[in-house]
C-alpha cells in the first residue's frame, strides 16, 4: 500500500520499536507549552483573525471566517414571512438533532413539556455520531469529581466558567448512569465493571467506551429514546432566525426546508440551541473530522439576536487526524489509539513527545516536528508523522486492536492498510469548537432571556482546549440540563408579539460600523465547488 520513501521511513519506525514501547518520554513543563503553543498552535496565528466591528462582542478577535458570518447578513427579511402564520407551536423549541438536542428534548418531554426538535439535516447527523473515544467520569474509588475537575480546569489553560466545569464533572457519573440505563452498551469486564481508561492529560482512568464507536453507540440509543417517546422531529428543515417578542424575549425561530427553501414559522416559549460545531468552516485551511452540517449555525443566531459569545477565537485541532490515504484525509484517529499504547514517532523512529500530552500541546507538537525540525513524511499531498498502531498488540496482546478500536482498523483496512502490523500517518484535524455561546449553569444565555444552548455551541465550559472524553460527557450533561430548565421556565412564559425587529437592527450596527458585505448567514452546509478546501 504504500510507497518506497514510506516504505524506508516504516523500516525506521520498526526497527526502533521494541526501544520506544520502553521508552517514557518527559512531560512538558508549564513554560514549554507556553512557548510552543505561542508558535504552532493555530489558535495564536494574528494574522489568520479579525476584530469584530459590532454586535455583542464588538472588539474581540475571531477566527476570519467566523468574522465574516457573524457580520453578515440575515438570509430573510422581516417582510419575507408572515409571523402571524404559525406552523409550529410549542413550549420548546429544540434547534438541532445530536446528542446534546436529543438529550435536552428527552428532558423536557420528561418534564411535561410539548416539545419539538427541528434539524437541518436528520436526526443523528452530528458530531455526536463521529465522536469515538468515550466519555468521561470519575466514578471509581480512586478518582473524584475534584480529580476530574483539576484535570480539566488545568487542561482548558484555567480558563474554564468554574461553575460550568463544576456542574460537567459532579453530574458525570450520574449522567452515565442515565445513559446506560437508557440501554448504552459501554465495555465491561465479566464482573459488569465498567472498562475505564486514560485519555490525554488525564491523572485516572476515567474514560468510559464502547469500543471506538462511543459517540455512534450514545446516538443510537438517544435516537431510539427519542422516537419510543413520540417526540415530534422536523428532519432537513434549518433554523435561518431566531424569533424574538417586543421585549427582546427568545419565542420561536424562522425555519427553512432544505428541499423546498419554504420558510415556516415555530413558536415556542422557550428556544435551545444545540447547533453543533464549526469543522465545515475549514478554519486556516484544516481538513476537519466534523461531519457535514457543522458551520457554526448556532453561533450566528445567537450572536445576531443579541447573545454574547465566549472564547469564540480558540478551536480544537484534534493532533491524530488521518494525513494518509487521501480518501480518508483528516478523518478522525481517536485518541483512544494512543491511550491503548500507540505512540507519535516522526519520519526517523524518533519518539517526539509524550504520547498523553493535551490535545492542544499534542497538536503543536506534530506541527512543529513537521515544519519547523523537518522531520515529517511526505504523504504527496502534504506532511504527517507515524502513530505506531502495532505497539498496540505489542503491549496489549494479539487481538486487542480489533477488540478495543474496530472502527479504526476497519477504517483503515478498507484502503489495504492493516493497523495491527503498519502503523498509520497523522497530522491535526480541526475538531471542536471550543468557543461558543456564553451560558449560565442553568443553560440559559448570560443576556437573552428564554434562549438556552447546548453542547459545542457552548463556550466557557472547557475553557480554552478541551480533554478527550469531555464533549460526549458536556451533551448529554448541558443537554439535560438545558432541557429540564427550558422546561420549567416554559410553564411561567406567555409570549408576546413576535417580532424580527432584530435583524434591521443589525443591519443598522453594520451599516454604523462601516462593514460592507454580500455574505449571508447561517451558512448551513459547506461550499466545495472551490476545491481548495478538502472534506
Amino acid at each position: 500500500m504504500y510507497s518506497e520513501q514510506f516504505q524506508k521511513s516504516i523500516k525506521a519506525v520498526e526497527a526502533a520499536r521494541e526501544a520506544n514501547i520502553a521508552l517514557e518520554p518527559d512531560r512538558m513543563t508549564a513554560k514549554q507549552k507556553e512557548d510552543l503553543l505561542a508558535a504552532y498552535h493555530p489558535d495564536y496565528k494574528k494574522d489568520e483573525f479579525e476584530t469584530l466591528k459590532f454586535g455583542p462582542n464588538k472588539g474581540q478577535e475571531v477566527p476570519r471566517e467566523l468574522c465574516e458570518l457573524l457580520q453578515a447578513k440575515s438570509r430573510i427579511k422581516a417582510d419575507d414571512i408572515d409571523l402571524n402564520d404559525v406552523t409550529y407551536d410549542v413550549d420548546v423549541l429544540v434547534i438541532g438533532g445530536g446528542g446534546a438536542g436529543t438529550s435536552a428534548a428527552i428532558e423536557a418531554h420528561e418534564a411535561g413539556a410539548k416539545v419539538m426538535i427541528a434539524t437541518k439535516l436528520r436526526m443523528g447527523d452530528a458530531n455526536t455520531m463521529m465522536a469515538e473515544g468515550g466519555i468521561q467520569a470519575a466514578d471509581k474509588p480512586n478518582d473524584s469529581p475534584a480529580i476530574h475537575f483539576v484535570d480539566a480546569f488545568g487542561g482548558g489553560h484555567f480558563a474554564a466558567k468554574r461553575e460550568l466545569l463544576s456542574k460537567l464533572v459532579c453530574d458525570a457519573p450520574e449522567a452515565i448512569q442515565w445513559l446506560s440505563n437508557l440501554g448504552v452498551e459501554f465495555d465491561k469486564e465479566a464482573d459488569g465493571t465498567m472498562v475505564t481508561t486514560h485519555g490525554g492529560g488525564t491523572s485516572r482512568k476515567r474514560m468510559h467506551a464502547a469500543k471506538d464507536y462511543s459517540g455512534a453507540e450514545i446516538m443510537r440509543t438517544l435516537r431510539d429514546e427519542v422516537l419510543n417517546r413520540q417526540i415530534p422531529v422536523v428532519d432537513f428543515t434549518a433554523a435561518i432566525e431566531l424569533i424574538l417578542d417586543e421585549k427582546g424575549n427568545a419565542a420561536g425561530a424562522v425555519l427553512m426546508n432544505m428541499e423546498t427553501n419554504e420558510l415556516m414559522v415555530a413558536k415556542a416559549k422557550t428556544v435551545i440551541i444545540a447547533t453543533g460545531g464549526a469543522g465545515r468552516m475549514h478554519y486556516q485551511g484544516f481538513p476537519t473530522s466534523n461531519h457535514y452540517g457543522a458551520t457554526a449555525d448556532g453561533l450566528v443566531l445567537g450572536y445576531r439576536a443579541g447573545a454574547k459569545l465566549l472564547y469564540a477565537e480558540t478551536l480544537q485541532y484534534h493532533p491524530t487526524g488521518v494525513a494518509y490515504p487521501e480518501q480518508i484525509f483528516g478523518a478522525l484517529v481517536t485518541e483512544k489509539v494512543r491511550s491503548l499504547g500507540a505512540k507519535l514517532v516522526n519520519v526517523n523512529g524518533d519518539v517526539f513527545m509524550h504520547p498523553l500530552e493535551t490535545r492542544d500541546v499534542s497538536a503543536a507538537s506534530i506541527i512543529r516536528e513537521c515544519t519547523d525540525r523537518g522531520n515529517g513524511v511526505d504523504t504527496g499531498s502534504g506532511l504527517g508523522v507515524w502513530l505506531d498502531t502495532p505497539m498496540i498488540e505489542k503491549i496489549g496482546g494479539e487481538g486487542t486492536i480489533e477488540k478495543r478500536i474496530p472502527a479504526m482498523m476497519r477504517m483503515f483496512g478498507q484502503y489495504g492498510i492493516d493497523i495491527r502490523k503498519e502503523p498509520i500517518l497523522v497530522f491535526p484535524t480541526l475538531h471542536y469548537q471550543n468557543g461558543g455561546l456564553d451560558i449560565n449553569v442553568d443553560g440559559s444565555t448570560t443576556n437573552v432571556e428564554n434562549l438556552y444552548v447546548a453542547g459545542e455551541a457552548v463556550g466557557g465550559i472547557h475553557g480554552k482546549n478541551r480533554l478527550m472524553g469531555n464533549s460526549l460527557l458536556d451533551i448529554i450533561v448541558f443537554g439535560r440540563n438545558a432541557g429540564q430548565n427550558a422546561a420549567a421556565k416554559a410553564k411561567n412564559v406567555t409570549v408576546g408579539k413576535l417580532s424580527l425587529d432584530h435583524i434591521a437592527a443589525f443591519d443598522k450596527e453594520r451599516a454604523a460600523a462601516g462593514v460592507e458585505t454580500d455574505a449571508v448567514s447561517p451558512k448551513l452546509l459547506p461550499d466545495y465547488t472551490n476545491r481548495k478546501n478538502r472534506a
